[in-house]
């Protein structure tokens, strides 16, 4: 049902009335401490200061009208949208599609005429029709062919860490990311292992550095440093602990902004592109967390076998994850978002994530030297599954970044200055 505050507004106003009278009478009869009577007097006033919003929403009737009219509004964009795909695939799914947003539009419009309101049920049907709307756009053309195991289905478990290493820049500095190049079948950076740490208060950085070998990597020597801000603050700096190094670029959060970063590693030119939603979260203001907050990671940037990804939040989603595709356009030289894809999981109820064969992965605090993969969100059926229990071991207590490498289904970790690496297994 329609969700009003939990005592009506007239009783409590009613309550609030009876309570000042009495106070005032009491004040005359027996004299009240000059202390206490302040005291009291001041809750009265804050209470009735915090119920003027929902006095003006009860005389005015806006409770229902309001809502209905900005679900309308979404509701309209949505019909748009799964017109302009059906004209364009004409397939059962999208018939389907068709068919379940006209008898949503006819439920709403019910709505308005009705008593009886139930949004929450409405906005979940609305937000599973955007999800599979999403779901009917285009993916890589035979990605499903390319990658058998992405078939099997969710990973099966994951290993022991199989690299332990210090940072090469030491265990001072907590926050940052690592790992291997990411894109498939790249001829740039091939084989290229990266680091990139956040030296300004654990939150802020402007370099990377490159090892052209995983030995070299793992002998932290040969190495070159790409500096892609010319300071910590600089527009193009990277704002918190989540990058990746994809063909022969860096994609990462741009300083205190909703926008993703590609710096180009031959140019040294950076492109950027906002992130769909309403006001979504960055600058601290929905972090991973579980058991601790990591400061900063609003904005998670991930690559899989299908291509890059953005992980976020917004308030207009109530601070639950979202998933972004990202495209890069190499003629246009222009980075976009092509997909996005709403879940029901809370952010800040999730200690770090990472994208597999286009499904979510999210973990959870465990303990000091243990965190759990306990979620998933298939982009590809919106299917969510909360029932997993896939242990990974670490050796700090805090998880500053947690990415899948597809060239070899590694799972690699930011663990308070200590480098960890996992295979992940079908």
């Amino acid at each position: 049902m329609w969700s009003f505050p939990a005592v009506k507004y007239e009783a409590v106003m009613q309550q609030i009335q009876s309570c000042e009278v009495s106070l005032n009478n009491l004040d005359k009869q027996v004299k009240l401490s000059n202390q206490r009577l302040p005291h009291i007097q001041a809750v009265i006033k804050n209470v009735t200061a915090r119920l003027e919003p929902y006095q003006y929403l009860h005389n005015k009737g806006l409770y229902t009208p309001l809502s209905l009219r900005l679900l309308g509004q979404e509701l309209s964009q949505l019909e748009t949208d799964i017109s302009t795909i059906h004209s364009q695939l004409n397939n059962a799914q999208t018939q389907k599609l068709s068919k379940e947003v006209g008898k949503l539009r006819r439920d709403v419009d019910r709505m308005k005429t009705s008593d009886t309101i139930n949004m929450k049920t409405v906005k979940e049907k609305l937000r599973y029709l955007r999800n599979s709307a999403e779901s009917c756009k285009s993916i890589p053309n035979d990605f499903q062919g390319k990658v058998r195991y992405c078939l099997k289905g969710l990973i099966r478990n994951i290993s022991d860490p199989i690299v332990t290493k210090v940072s090469p820049y030491g265990k001072s500095y907590i926050s940052g990311s690592w790992g291997k190049q990411a894109q498939m079948n790249s001829e740039g950076q091939k084989s290229s292992y990266w680091v990139q740490g956040l030296f300004n208060n654990h939150a802020w950085g402007n370099t990377v550095r490159v090892y052209q070998t995983y030995e070299d990597f793992m002998a932290s020597v040969n190495h070159k440093d790409f500096t892609f801000a010319p300071s910590y603050t600089a527009a193009s700096a990277i704002e918190g602990p989540s990058a990746v190094l994809y063909g022969e670029a860096l994609y990462y959060n741009c300083y205190r902004s909703p926008d993703i970063c590609r710096y180009d590693l031959n140019t040294n030119i950076v492109k950027r592109v906002t992130l769909p939603g309403t006001e979504v979260g960055f600058n601290n203001k929905f972090q991973y967390c579980y058991y601790d907050c990591r400061p900063y990671s609003d904005i998670d940037v991930e690559a899989d076998e299908t291509g890059l990804w953005a992980l976020y939040t917004t308030v207009g989603n109530h601070g639950n994850l979202v998933v972004s595709r990202l495209i890069w356009d190499s003629e246009a030289e222009m980075l976009n978002v092509s997909q996005t894809w709403e879940t029901r999981l809370f952010k800040k109820a999730v200690s770090n994530a990472f994208m597999v064969c286009e499904v979510l992965y999210a973990t959870r605090y465990v303990d000091e030297y243990h965190e759990e993969v306990f979620y998933a969100f298939n982009t590809a059926t919106g299917r969510e599954d909360n029932s997993l229990e896939l242990p990974l071991e670490k050796v700090a207590r805090g998880v500053a970044s947690l990415s899948y490498n597809p060239t070899n289904k590694q799972i690699y970790m930011f663990n308070d200055g200590y480098l960890l690496a996992y295979q992940a297994r079908f």
